[in-house]
């Protein structure tokens, strides 16, 4: 099942929680300090929320989970088909999961990807596991180096 994700910048995670679980009828899915998320059914949605990582009620970054490695390797050729600039992660650590992804930027330059989760991660980032400031792509524009 494919489903969006939509992760959002917030100013208080508790609030956040709470409100989105009465919401979508729902616990988180993962929470870790300054991050949760949904997997919410009806409707198909992901929702990650980011604490303090932006504005509050703003938009991290977009996306569209799908099931599978061909499903990415398949958007993102499509895309690069279709002329827009992509870059590609593989095996990257990102919101306690090991994902590979396709990144683009809408005209606004807001961010999407195509994922697909291989794994879940004790970390938000590989970067934490060598001690070094996570560095978790997720919200990063399509230009940057990958």
């Amino acid at each position: 099942m494919a489903r969006i994700q939509l992760a959002l910048n917030v100013s208080n995670l508790d609030e956040a929680v709470d409100f989105y679980s009465k919401l979508f009828g729902t616990e988180p899915a993962k929470r870790h300090p300054g991050y949760a998320n949904f997997a919410v059914a009806d409707p198909p949605l992901k929702l990650v929320l980011f604490e303090g990582q932006g504005a509050g009620g703003t938009i991290n970054h977009l996306g569209v989970e799908v099931p599978s490695l061909e499903e990415v390797r398949q958007a993102g050729q499509r895309l690069a088909r279709s002329g827009l600039a992509t870059a590609t992660e593989e095996g990257v650590t990102c919101c306690y999961a090991v994902q590979d992804k396709v990144w683009v930027d809408d005209p606004d330059g807001a961010p999407w990807e195509v994922y697909t989760v291989l794994a879940d991660s004790p970390t938000p980032a590989a970067e934490v596991l060598r001690g070094v400031e996570p560095a978790c792509s997720c919200g990063l524009p399509a230009g940057r180096d990958s």
